[in-house]
C-alpha cells in the first residue's frame, strides 16, 4: 500500500451506480472524522467517491479485484474500497468482502449485509476494512498471514460472517463469506432491498391504470356486490392469494424474468435459485403494495359512489362498514387480475426497470446477449 507524502491517507470508495453510489456518498461525509478518531496517532483521511460500473461483465471476485487494482494504480489513492450491490460467490460461498493488504484493496458486496440498517452496516464494514488496510500489518513485507483473521470486530457485528477460502493465485489475502440458511436469507433480503420493490408501483403505470379502471367498474357492478356478500373470509383470502400469485406469475412469464443458468455446476444452480427467489420476493412485495393501494382506492370510491338503498335492494343486506370493507377487498382481487392483463401492455424493459436495480438489469441483459450469441 502506498503512503501519502502529505501524511493524509487517501481512501477511494469505488461504487457501482445507483444504490452503492448513494450509500458511498452518504458515508463519505462522516468517514474521515470517524476513521481519524478510530485510528489515533494523529492520522488523517481523505475520502473520495467514484461512481462507475466496475462489475460490468464480471461476477468473479478475482477478476474484480484485478480491475480494482488496475483502477487504483491509475490514481493517487492509498486505499480503494469497492462497493457493489451484486451478490458475489467464491468457492460455493456468498462473498462479503475481499481484502488485499499488499495492494490496499477491498471489495465489499452489499447484499450479505442484509436489508435492515444497511447504511450503518456498510459504513461499519468500510471502516473496519480501511482500518485493517491502513494498519501497520498492512505495510509489512510479507503481508498478513492467511490463517489469522484481522477483522474480529467486523465479524462479530455482521455474524454469520466468517473467514473464507482464498486461492494461492488470488490478489486477495483475506476473505469473509456467509453460509448456511441464515447467510442465504441475509443475502436474499439484501438482494430484495437492492431491487427496491417499492419502485414497482410507479414503474408499472399501464398495469396500475388497468387495475384502477377494473376496480372502478367492478365497484358499481351488482353481480360483484352479490359475490362479495356471499364470500366468507377464507374465500376472500384465497382470492387475494390467487390474484397476487397470478400477477407475479404473469410478470415473470411475460417479461422473461426467470433466470436459467447455462452452466451445470452446483454453484451456478445455487446462484440461479438465489436470483429467482429474489425476483419472486421483489415482485411479491411490490404487488402487495399495489394490492393495499387498490383496497384504499376502492374503499374511497365505494364510499363516494354507492347508494345504500340500491345496494340493499340488490343484495338484501344493509350497506354498513363491513359491507364496504368486504366489497373493497374483493374488488381489489378482481382489479389485480385486470392489472395482470394490463401489464401485457408494458414493455419488457419497463418491467425489468421497475423490478431490478440498474446493476441487476445490466447483468441480466448481458446474460441474454450471451445466450443469443
Amino acid at each position: 500500500m502506498r503512503v501519502s507524502s502529505q501524511g493524509v491517507t487517501v481512501v477511494a470508495l469505488l461504487a457501482d451506480p445507483d444504490a452503492p453510489t448513494e450509500i458511498a456518498q452518504r458515508m463519505a461525509r462522516i468517514l474521515p472524522a470517524r476513521l481519524a478518531d478510530k485510528s489515533g496517532q494523529g492520522r488523517r483521511f481523505d475520502v473520495e467517491v467514484v461512481s462507475e460500473p466496475f462489475t460490468a461483465g464480471a461476477e468473479d471476485p478475482p477478476t474484480l479485484m484485478r480491475r480494482i487494482m488496475d483502477r487504483g494504480r491509475a490514481e493517487s489513492w492509498d486505499i480503494v474500497v469497492a462497493l457493489t450491490d451484486l451478490p458475489l460467490h467464491s468457492h460455493g460461498r456468498k462473498l462479503v468482502v475481499d481484502l488485499s493488504h499488499e495492494h490496499g484493496l477491498a471489495l465489499l458486496s452489499l447484499p450479505p449485509l442484509g436489508g435492515l440498517r444497511l447504511q450503518t452496516r456498510a459504513r461499519r464494514a468500510v471502516e473496519e476494512a480501511v482500518l485493517s488496510l491502513a494498519g501497520p500489518r498492512a505495510t509489512g513485507a510479507e503481508g498478513p498471514p492467511r490463517s489469522q483473521p484481522l477483522l474480529g470486530p467486523f465479524v462479530s457485528r455482521l455474524a454469520p460472517v466468517h473467514p473464507g477460502q482464498v486461492g494461492e493465485e488470488e490478489i486477495a489475502d483475506l476473505r469473509y463469506v456467509v453460509s448456511g440458511p441464515r447467510g442465504y436469507l441475509r443475502v436474499l433480503v439484501g438482494m430484495v432491498r437492492a431491487n427496491r420493490p417499492w419502485r414497482l408501483v410507479p414503474g408499472l403505470s399501464k398495469a396500475l391504470a388497468a387495475a384502477l379502471a377494473t376496480g372502478a367498474v367492478a365497484t358499481v357492478n351488482s353481480t360483484i356486490w352479490n359475490l362479495a356478500e356471499s364470500l366468507s373470509a377464507p374465500r376472500l383470502v384465497i382470492a387475494t392469494v390467487g390474484s397476487v400469485a397470478l400477477m407475479i406469475g404473469w410478470l415473470i412469464v411475460d417479461a422473461q424474468l426467470w433466470h436459467r443458468s447455462a452452466e451445470v455446476s452446483r454453484e451456478a444452480r445455487q446462484r440461479a435459485r438465489l436470483y429467482n427467489a429474489s425476483t419472486v420476493v421483489t415482485l411479491g412485495l411490490g404487488v402487495l403494495v399495489c394490492y393495499g393501494g387498490l383496497i384504499v382506492v376502492n374503499l374511497v370510491w365505494a364510499l363516494f359512489i354507492l347508494n345504500d338503498q340500491v345496494f340493499a335492494s340488490t343484495t338484501r343486506t344493509p350497506l354498513h362498514a363491513s359491507e364496504y370493507w368486504t366489497l373493497s377487498w374483493f374488488v381489489a382481487s378482481v382489479a389485480t387480475v385486470g392489472g395482470a392483463l394490463g401489464s401485457g401492455l408494458e414493455s419488457d424493459e419497463a418491467i425489468r426497470a421497475a423490478a431490478y436495480s440498474k446493476r441487476e438489469q445490466e447483468r441480466r441483459r448481458m446474460l441474454q446477449d450471451d445466450d443469443g450469441d
